[in-house]
């Protein structure tokens, strides 16, 4: 079948997608109808048949695209559908693949892209589309766990919300503080087993001794101390979802305990003799290079091969730079409204240098500096100066004191970015900041001895007390 035969629709409120997309999609041989809701294709659906393929976009007035989406599939289970969105997140992706999606496909798109994902969707024969996944009944969260809008956070909602569907184990890798633990939820929470139990288990938090208890249970009697049966995390999680963090620093015995329930599903509690059956499904986690361990002998090459059927890579924040302002943004928002204090942002100039950092400690490293901000910052606007007296390492910080010259060049350039952009009563707001970014050096440097600070700067213990509230003091 040719590329002029297939018919394909445009479903999307936006005219202006509809026009250009439509207009590649013609220029590629293709027959192309343009819809604005989600009503009118219905309507066509009804008098003309189905098309051979559909674009869709998901939020239209009226029906929305995943109710469009549920009703094609409803009705004609075969017909490939593609979802857009501009709102790219892990609840609207998994719901367009639960619900039987083809692809999601982000908006902005590059048109040669759409054009070749419509060339993939529609099956080079008679070769039937796959039935779509049965829908489990889910809650999608108030908030979203995982925040990002960059391409590698796209990608990696996108692969989510595929894998939710997929009762397969899921190796989760990614540095420290990337949000691992999160992505295990997410998956879990989009998938089938989202009405079971999520149980999650630190496995290089709990001691070498302890953890085949912890993950199996044991009878009572099993050892010294064991006075009652306790039941173990498999069995806590049967019909949902174990997510074991960390697993590159699980000690060889259990590894080999592991892999029989991961092949068989059953186990013995410890000092136990009934077969213990469950249906878990794994997700693991490591900041390891588990095949460097595999050769170094210290991880089972087969218990990776069993965990291993389908990896995800997280990226460390400073590869998804782009994030940083929403992420700050969001995580400031939360820590100021869960300390009961008023709200505060960022000025562009902190934002700025927040996304010069590294963050070798990740997302969790920047929401830690969030909450310090949120309760120890004095003003609403989080200034650079903030992040400074925080001690928050800046991008590309000085090796050695900048010079007096180096200091003046730099006030004198900043109080001309302010007059550029209108600002008044400048030399008020420099003395302030002044003041401030020299007593908090001051006391900083003496350990909060406010009275030694005053000594050292040439000035009263008073005019520290004045400019930077009571506090308190260590003499």
């Amino acid at each position: 079948m040719n590329a002029d035969s297939r018919r394909v629709w445009v479903v999307d409120d936006d005219r202006s997608v509809r026009f250009v997309l439509a207009t590649a999609l013609r220029d590629a041989g293709y027959e192309v109808d343009g819809f604005e809701n989600a009503a009118s294709a219905l309507s066509a659906l009804r008098v003309r048949g189905a098309p051979d393929l559909l674009f869709t976009d998901v939020r239209m007035p009226g029906e929305d695209g995943l109710k469009l989406l549920d009703r094609l599939k409803s009705a004609h289970p075969q017909l490939p559908v593609i979802v857009m969105s501009a709102y790219t997140d892990v609840a609207s992706t998994a719901s367009a693949f639960r619900g039987g999606a083809h692809e999601f496909l982000s908006k902005p798109f590059d048109l040669d892209d759409a054009v070749a994902l419509a060339a993939r969707a529609l099956p080079a024969g008679d070769t039937p589309a796959p039935a779509p996944v049965p829908v489990a009944a889910t809650e999608e969260a108030a908030t979203p766990e995982l925040i990002g809008d960059t391409p590698a956070m796209r990608a990696l909602f996108r692969a989510i919300g595929r894998l939710a569907q997929a009762p397969l184990s899921v190796l989760i890798t990614g540095e420290t503080g990337t949000g691992k633990e999160l992505v295990a939820s997410a998956l879990h929470r989009e998938s089938p087993r989202s009405d079971g139990p999520f149980v999650a288990l630190n496995t290089a938090a709990i001691p070498a001794e302890l953890l085949e208890s912890e993950l199996f249970g044991h009878e009572a009697g099993a050892f010294t101390g064991a006075q009652k049966r306790h039941v173990g995390r498999f069995e806590q999680a049967n019909g949902g979802t174990l997510f074991l963090d960390e697993i590159g620093d699980m000690p060889a015995s259990l590894q080999t305990r592991l892999l029989r329930v991961l092949a068989e599903g059953e186990f013995f509690r410890v000092g136990g003799r009934e077969l213990i059956r469950v249906d878990v499904r794994v997700i693991a986690a490591t900041h390891q290079d588990l095949e460097s361990l595999v050769q170094q002998g210290r991880f089972r090459a087969d218990l990776l091969h069993r965990l291993n059927v389908v990896r995800l890579q997280i990226p460390a924040l400073r590869e998804r730079r782009g994030d940083i302002p929403l992420l700050a943004t969001t995580f400031l928002h939360r820590a100021s409204r869960k300390l009961g204090g008023g709200a505060k942002r960022f000025e562009p100039g902190a934002l700025a240098a927040l996304q010069a950092m590294d963050w070798p400690g990740n997302v969790r490293e920047l929401q830690n500096l969030c909450w310090r901000l949120a309760a120890l910052a004095p003003g609403e606007t989080i200034t650079l100066e903030d992040l400074q007296v925080l001690q928050a390492p800046v991008a590309a910080p000085p090796v050695a004191p900048a010079s007096a010259a180096q200091w003046d060049l730099q006030l004198r350039q900043w109080a001309l970015d302010c007059l550029r952009a209108g600002a008044r009563d400048l030399h008020a707001e420099a003395r302030e900041r002044f003041d401030r970014a020299l007593l908090n050096a001051a006391l900083e440097h003496t350990g909060g001895r406010r009275v030694e600070a005053a000594s050292l700067l040439g000035v009263g213990r008073n005019t520290v007390t004045r400019k930077l509230g009571p506090g308190r003091s260590r003499r």
